[in-house]
């Protein structure tokens, strides 16, 4: 049943204004809740977009969490944070659910400045357990008693960190709540009657109480019986409780599996692990389905994890027609070019072969492309494996996540001079996904770096050509950084050219105005040379190409041969503009008058908005740096943009 308006009917679900309203709800209440928060859920996204499958898949578990625990005085962590609609409906923010994902709205992720019952961001995977037991720890340390649950996904779980945070967990025994949220591994059994009778029975209160007193009685037994009985426990309860053994190796107290869309099973086994005196954490295993609720979702999970706005009936999403194909598809069309013609590339992606193209590159070689999982860390060091061997592995991953292998890229890749390729997607700002997401600091942490050659796309055809400059690049580690979303609509080669290492071009020859541009910031460079030549300011604008190594003789001429240099980069500070100031002082070009800026990322992280807001924002947009141009020269800049507090 719909409103007049097509929005669900959801009278429980209104009654809902904080999580405390849920406290007394019945079972069947509880389940209509879920119903109806489902509901709702999809209608929201179905006008924002955003993410989806992951949320309709946990709805039934927020609910039941948000009726067993006291939050937020409970602390309640959502590994990712893809999953978080529901719980936001559940906690205040319902009626802001339409600002989802745009300019000053609601996050898509957890976020601590949003609401009390985020305690934790989130945007990264494989946090929770983490962050939940340094909460725990210092619950205890201050002598309190709340509760603090952690909600982990299967996909998060095969990170590194994840094993860690629970090894480390075992050994300190501090009370913390894992939910392992089972929705792709299947390391489950069938979740049945049976399975969930069994969990509640391993969660009971008499069931751990008799558990402990068999502990302290083996403990006085003579150390052969005592092992003798510790792995007959162990046994009966791996004879029941299916995949726990793993967990319970590290120290867990393992409860599941169960089924994590009945609100019947949820709640008891919730309330008994909530209700244990039993010390040390716990880990209940739940199995639930993405996607659950909604046909379209539940059929194709992976199209449904983020989407634009879609049609509910028909799930169609609504996306505007390109008018130019995607850097990332470029990425993958330029490598599998490369890849056909060289037998030695292989290709890695960390659990993100559609976000990087690589699945494209998977179906033409499949015995040469590896998905790694959730794992960057090892992507890294298992290309440099690779390339010890002769081969030429490139390892496609977001700028945000190759910051969690930064000691990997540095001790395996730089320090030993492997010649690993890294195709940097998502440089610069990302728009809906926010601070957690934008690549913004992959020029400083690169350019530092010894043996390291760092390119930047300016449109499509050069990232075709730097793709083939990788391939052929044998001496050392190479990076190339392009941006989300479309090219600019230039014409693309059948494969790319190699270009010639630390070499740029000038694009447009000018007076005594200079613009060195990096990356794809190129286009507005070009713009905003426009905008200066209608004020009699006509200005010489360069494609760098590389910032590492710097292509010392351009700047040079440019320096010595312009009054203004400007440079432009859609990056952090520390990164390209200061390597052009460091030659540039060094060169003793700076005592001879020359007035230099640096158009970068200002120091602040910028949330969710459009990509074209947050490059305004940063005056790195064509209206930014004309603007920069004339406060250097000391000239008017109004009808342009305020003017950048750093010009």
């Amino acid at each position: 049943m719909t409103t007049a308006d097509g929005s669900p009917r959801t009278p429980m679900l209104d009654r809902i204004s904080q999580p405390s309203d849920l406290r007394n709800l019945s079972i069947p209440q509880l389940t209509q809740l879920a119903d109806e928060l489902r509901a709702d859920t999809i209608h929201n996204v179905s006008r924002t977009g955003g993410h989806l499958g992951a949320g309709l898949g946990v709805v039934e578990l927020t609910v039941a969490l948000h009726h067993v625990f006291e939050t937020p005085a409970d602390r309640l962590i959502w590994d990712v944070g893809h999953q978080c609609y529901p719980h936001k409906i559940l906690t205040g923010r319902r009626d802001r659910m339409s600002t989802i994902r745009q300019k000053d709205g609601l996050s898509g992720f957890t976020l601590r400045s949003e609401s009390e019952f985020d305690p934790f961001g989130a945007g990264h995977s494989s946090t929770s357990i983490s962050a939940g037991l340094g909460m725990a720890v210092a619950r205890d340390l201050a002598g309190k008693d709340n509760n603090v649950i952690a909600v982990i996904g299967d996909g998060a779980m095969s990170a590194g960190m994840a094993y860690e945070a629970m090894n480390n967990a075992g050994a300190l025994r501090s009370r913390l709540i894992v939910i392992l949220n089972d929705n792709d591994m299947s390391i489950a059994p069938p979740v049945g009657a049976m399975s969930a009778y069994l969990s509640r029975l391993l969660s009971s209160k008499s069931y751990l109480s008799l558990r402990q007193v068999a502990k302290q009685i083996a403990h006085y037994l003579p150390k052969s019986l005592e092992d003798v009985a510790r792995r007959a426990e162990e046994y009966t309860r791996g004879m029941v409780s299916g995949g726990g053994t793993l967990f319970e190796e590290l120290g867990m107290y393992y409860v599941g599996p169960i089924d994590g869309h009945s609100i019947e099973q949820l709640v008891p086994v919730l309330r008994n692990v909530r209700d244990s005196e039993a010390a040390g954490p716990f880990l209940i295993h739940v199995v639930t389905k993405k996607g659950r609720g909604y046909p379209p979702a539940e059929a194709s999970a992976d199209k449904f994890h983020g989407v634009t706005k879609f049609d509910i009936v028909s799930g169609a999403q609504i996306k505007t027609v390109a008018k130019a194909p995607s850097y990332t598809s470029v990425f993958a069309k330029g490598l599998i070019a490369e890849a056909a013609a060289d037998d030695k590339i292989v290709a890695i992606n960390a659990a993100m072969p559609n976000g990087t193209g690589l699945d494209k590159f998977a179906e033409k070689f499949p015995t040469r492309c590896f998905d790694v999982g959730i794992a960057e860390q090892h992507a890294v060091t298992f290309a440099a494996g690779l390339a010890t061997e002769g081969f030429k592995p490139f390892v496609a991953i977001y700028s945000t996540f190759l910051q969690r292998a930064y000691d990997q890229v540095v001790h395996d890749v730089a320090v030993q001079n492997l010649p690993v390729r890294f195709g940097l997607d998502r440089a610069g700002y990302v728009g809906a996904d926010g601070a957690t997401h934008a690549g913004s600091f992959d020029l400083p942490y690169l350019l530092c770096l010894p043996n390291f050659v760092v390119m930047a796309a300016a449109d499509e055809a050069e990232l075709m050509h730097m793709v083939a400059t990788a391939a052929a690049h044998d001496t050392g580690p190479i990076a190339v950084r392009y941006p989300r979303g479309e090219g600019v609509g230039v014409a693309l080669p059948d494969r790319g050219t190699p270009l010639e290492i630390g070499k740029g071009r000038i694009v447009r020859e000018g007076g005594k105005v200079a613009i060195l541009s990096l990356g794809t910031r190129l286009a507005d460079a070009l713009k905003a040379a426009d905008d200066l030549a209608a004020r009699g300011l006509p200005a010489t604008v360069a494609d760098a190409r590389f910032a590492k190594p710097l292509d010392t003789a351009l700047i040079e001429h440019l320096a010595s041969t312009h009054d203004v240099l400007v440079t432009v980069e859609e990056g952090a500070a520390g990164g390209f503009g200061a390597a052009v100031l460091h030659h540039l002082a060094w060169s003793g070009l700076l005592d001879k008058g020359l007035k230099v800026r640096t158009l970068c990322m200002p120091d602040i992280f910028f949330e969710h908005a459009k990509p074209e807001d947050q490059i305004a924002a940063a005056h790195l947009d064509a209206a930014g740096i004309a603007a920069t141009v004339l406060n250097a020269l000391g000239q008017d800049s109004r009808g342009l943009a305020q003017a950048s507090s750093r010009a």
